[in-house]
């Protein structure tokens, strides 16, 4: 008759005792042992909201009455990252929104945006 293999803990390595199935010996071992696994992902969404999150504030800021126009340079100077939006509206006429949840802006002439919110 073969030997039953003991389980060990995934976390610590300590035996475990109970459910043939189960994998840690306790709920903290379980917790820090998933929160390790995603650690990397969850900085990198992490740091994705914030910058998203940055980026509404400053449209907001910008654009206290709901529809104005702005300089490149104000929105650059504020930190606006231009690379981070959440969707995108393409007009009939061709113009593209971008929007930072109910913020936008759409990229006019001479390094201007056109800054709404999308009601």
């Amino acid at each position: 008759m073969a030997k039953k293999e003991e389980k060990v803990c995934l976390e610590c390595g300590e035996k475990i005792k109970g459910r043939a199935d189960k994998r840690f010996c306790s709920d903290q071992c379980r917790i820090t042992y998933n929160n390790k696994l995603n650690s990397d992902e969850t900085n990198y969404i992490r740091n994705v909201n914030n910058t998203l999150r940055k980026n509404r504030r400053i449209l907001m800021a910008l654009n206290p009455t709901g529809k104005t126009r702005v300089s490149w340079d104000k929105l650059n100077e504020k930190g606006f990252d231009f690379t981070y939006f959440t969707s995108l509206y393409k007009t009939k006429e061709g113009g593209i929104y971008h929007y930072c949840y109910e913020q936008g802006y759409l990229e006019l002439d001479n390094n201007y945006y056109l800054l709404v919110v999308k009601k």
